[in-house]
Order: structure tokens, then C-alpha cells, then sequence
């Protein structure tokens, strides 16, 4: 590989105004200057346009792309992809920020052990509505070097399971396997990144894990598309629940491991999709909230996965004990308690989402 490695930054831009100068000026302050940034304002109604035009009128390395309309995030990085000169290309969100020295880790870790993918942790931010930071929680994988694809299929399957294989910002992809192959997001709501992901990680062959936690990602109290009302929220994650069991399928890596990671998954989204089944903007009775349960109670991912569930935490274990007994009423009043708990209990949500 080349002695002198470019990174690409992708990053879309849309309503952060009050975060976006955070943000790049933390790329800019890498330790490892070889990189560009690539803004991509996506029509947004604040001041962020001239912001991002006035980083690019001052850096030779920052370059500013303007959408006439809101196309959205997948479209936005599609976008950026466009123009990317690096061969490494990440994509971070405008609204969060990153340490100093990650792009060094990365970089050290390439010279060590070139990768065709590089992936690494993140502190999970937590703030209130007035924008205070008040909890941290750090994912941290543990570091490994896989030179192998039957390793990268078990990594992919333990990340998953920590939470980081699902995001796009926690990850350095080789920007060659993406133009060879012409992958790009796929304009899809909560699911573009894991989508993105499995669609590379297909083609992979060399993957770094770095066991740092470089990336802040900021989970606000304000509202945030994870806290938006999203109508087909089941749908699409039972869609993802299916690409990665048929990603493990195609590698001929799906044994009893691999379902109760996957088991354990789907049946926190069943919980939390009745949970949001509870909101006044599901439009759901008692009785349609009780149908639905059962039909998912019918589904053939329910039956291939829900028997291999199972976990250490007392909480989890209970809700798995329901889903297995497919018992309705139990499953309705859980869903309500999560509900409540999560838009009046905010903080014990939050730590009993972290200890699932």
C-alpha cells in the first residue's frame, strides 16, 4: 500500500448549526493531516450553507457540495461519494466530533496490517433538552486483526452484538472496493447503514478492529431521527434481522452462536416496536396492538429465531421468557411500561437500555 495514506471524510450536513463548527474543526485537528472533508449541505433551512462555504473558501483540503432540495441522508453521502479522492472514505455525522488522534490509530493500524476495512468504538454522549451532557457509556470492541474471511464472518456477528457493526461513522472503508463494486446507501430510513455495511463487508477480505473509542456520538434530547415517530419502525427492522442472518447464511456461518445473537436482537425490537405501538401516532387500539402481536408471533423469523434467545440480564431474560410462551397480554403490558418509561423516566430508560 502506498506510504502516505489519504482518509475522505464524508459529511452531511442538515439543521446543525449550533454543532457543525464542532465537528469539523475536530477533523481538523487530527494529529494525521493527510485527509479531506467533504461537506455536503443538504439543503439545509439554517445558517450551515455559508458555514460550510466558509471552511471551504479557508481550507484547501475541505470542499463544499450544495443539494437544491433535501434528498436525505443516503443521497446526501451518495453524493459525497461522488468526490472522493482518499483511499479510505468514513462518513460522520455532523452533530458529533471525534478525538485527535483518530485518524493516527487508523493510520498506524493500515501500516501495521493493511485492511480492506477498518473498524473502531465510540462513546455513546448522552444530552438533555439544554444540551448538558450527562451520560457516557463507552463501546469498546476488543482489538484484532483479521487476515481471513472465516474470521471477519464470527467478527462481524461479536459486533453486531456490541452494537458497532450497524453504523457507517465507525468505520474506515476502502474506497476501491466501493467504485469497483458500486456501492452506495440504499434511501432507507434507520436501516442505510446496515444495509451499506453488509453490502461491503460482502467483499471484504483483511478487517482492523481497533479497541479505541475515538467517535462521540451524540444521542440528544432534542429531537433526533432515532426519536422520530418512524410508522414502518418493525418492518424495517425485521429487515435487518434478515439481511445479516442471510449475510451469515451465505458464508456458511449461521450456528446456534450466531442465532442467539441475532434471537437476542430481534426480540428487543419486538419490544421496542410495542412499545412505540403504544403511541398516539400508531393510531392503534388495544385490540389492532393485540393483532399485531400476534402476527408476529406467525412469522417465520420469529420461529427460525425467538427458541435461541436468551440472556444474562434478569430484564431481558423475562421479556425472552413471553416472546417464547408467545403469551399476548404479558407481551401488550410490557409494551406500555417501555413506553412510559421511556417518555417520563428518561434516565432509567437509558440505563436499562445499556444493560440489555
Amino acid at each position: 500500500m502506498k506510504k502516505d495514506i489519504l482518509f475522505s471524510v464524508i459529511m452531511p450536513v442538515y439543521n446543525v448549526e449550533k454543532y457543525l463548527k464542532k465537528a469539523v474543526d475536530s477533523v481538523l485537528n487530527q494529529t494525521y493531516k493527510n485527509f479531506e472533508i467533504i461537506l455536503v449541505d443538504d439543503a439545509s433551512p439554517d445558517n450551515c450553507p455559508a458555514i460550510c462555504d466558509n471552511y471551504a473558501s479557508n481550507y484547501y483540503n475541505i470542499k463544499t457540495i450544495h443539494h437544491l432540495e433535501n434528498k436525505g441522508l443516503s443521497e446526501a453521502r451518495n453524493t459525497g461519494l461522488k468526490y472522493i479522492s482518499g483511499e479510505y472514505v468514513t462518513f460522520m455525522d455532523s452533530d458529533d466530533f471525534i478525538e485527535q488522534d483518530l485518524f493516527s490509530c487508523v493510520y498506524n493500524s493500515l501500516m501495521n496490517n493493511y485492511a480492506d476495512v477498518v473498524v473502531f468504538g465510540c462513546k455513546e454522549d448522552y444530552y438533555n433538552k439544554k444540551a448538558e451532557l450527562y451520560k457516557s457509556y463507552d463501546l469498546r470492541p476488543k482489538e484484532f486483526y483479521c487476515e481471513r474471511k472465516e474470521e471477519i464472518c464470527k467478527k462481524v456477528v461479536e459486533l453486531e452484538a456490541a452494537g458497532l457493526y450497524g453504523y457507517a461513522w465507525n468505520k474506515f472503508f476502502s474506497t476501491e472496493i466501493i467504485k469497483i463494486n458500486g456501492l452506495t446507501f440504499r434511501n432507507v430510513v434507520l436501516i442505510e447503514d446496515i444495509d451499506f455495511n453488509i453490502k461491503f463487508f460482502n467483499y471484504a477480505d483483511k478487517l482492523n478492529i481497533l479497541g479505541i473509542t475515538s467517535y462521540h456520538y451524540a444521542k440528544r434530547g432534542e429531537v433526533s431521527l432515532t426519536s422520530k415517530f418512524v410508522p414502518e419502525y418493525y418492518e424495517v427492522h425485521q429487515e435487518r434481522i434478515s439481511m445479516l442472518c442471510d449475510q451469515q447464511k451465505m458464508w456458511n456461518n449461521f450456528g446456534e452462536y450466531e442465532k442467539k445473537v441475532f434471537a437476542r436482537l430481534f426480540a428487543r425490537y419486538i419490544f421496542s416496536a410495542l412499545s412505540r405501538n403504544c403511541d398516539k401516532r400508531a393510531g392503534m387500539s388495544h385490540s389492532l396492538r393485540k393483532q399485531w402481536i400476534k402476527e408476529v408471533y406467525k412469522q417465520n423469523l420469529f420461529y427460525e429465531l425467538i427458541p435461541f434467545a436468551s440472556s444474562e440480564n434478569i430484564f431481558m431474560k423475562f421479556l425472552i421468557f413471553v416472546l417464547k410462551k408467545k403469551n399476548i397480554s404479558f407481551s401488550l403490558i410490557i409494551g406500555r411500561c417501555i413506553f412510559i418509561t421511556q417518555n417520563k423516566m428518561k434516565s432509567i430508560f437509558v440505563k436499562l437500555k445499556q444493560k440489555r
